[in-house]
């Protein structure tokens, strides 16, 4: 299976060979490596691995664990093949030729360029200030394959983007579109003996330029998502 594996380490020469080396011994096989940030003599980095199935990750998480100042965030299954440059521009190219169904492309797409289980678009209503609180204030325009019925949301109120996560430990990136109370939701649920990392600040800045550009491309068709079809009686 492919495994997505977050670590935080020292960024100094040497460590980053030290830990896809215990990667390597334990079984994992390494496929694509991101940093997703250096600050403070720190790094943190995103590995996707192929990990066979019937190995126990406990040996990898213990060998990482031996290695001075590295830490493990977090191990989850991935969805999809790892992100290569120019996915995204793809992406949107899909919804600007089949604007009709732009929403939907959008949803069903995004959990495999952020390693996530599944995602939502939500539908606020207008007055959802004055609603602040309220159970299920947010409706569902759509969602990919992989949701729950009914999908568990977080509170994404007010309209920003963000990273979220819930007391049960499962964790959300929110981007809104800007316009009808449309919002992207995009989850990485809490399961064991896995347990995945929360979104970070890049992937978080990822998704909302991606539903920055779909608003722009899509313009008036977001205020239908969400919207009962017109029947005509004849």
């Amino acid at each position: 299976m492919l495994l997505r594996v977050r670590v935080t380490l020292p960024d100094r020469p040497g460590t980053l060979g030290q830990v896809a080396r215990t990667l390597g011994v334990s079984g994992a096989d390494i496929v694509q490596v991101v940093v997703l940030e250096r600050l403070g003599g720190r790094a943190v980095d995103d590995f996707t691995v192929v990990w066979p199935g019937a190995a126990r990750v406990e040996r990898m998480l213990a060998g990482l664990a031996a290695i001075p100042g590295v830490r493990v965030d977090g191990v989850w299954r991935a969805i999809g093949a790892p992100t290569t440059t120019g996915q995204d521009a793809e992406l949107l190219a899909q919804v600007a030729a089949n604007p009709v169904d732009g929403v939907a492309t959008l949803v069903d797409a995004v959990p495999g360029l952020l390693a996530a289980d599944w995602a939502v678009a939500a539908v606020v209503p207008l007055d959802w200030a004055s609603r602040s609180g309220e159970a299920g204030v947010a409706a569902i325009g759509h969602a990919s394959w992989r949701a729950p019925s009914p999908p568990r949301l977080p509170e994404v109120t007010p309209l920003r983007a963000r990273a979220i996560t819930s007391p049960e430990g499962h964790h959300y990136a929110v981007a809104p579109f800007g316009r009808a109370g449309l919002v992207l939701v995009v989850a990485r649920d809490h399961s064991e003996p896995l347990s995945a990392a929360g979104f970070h600040s890049t992937e978080v800045d990822r998704l909302a330029q991606l539903v920055r550009a779909g608003a722009v491309i899509l313009g008036d068709r977001l205020d239908l998502v969400g919207t009962p079809p017109v029947t005509t009686v004849t």
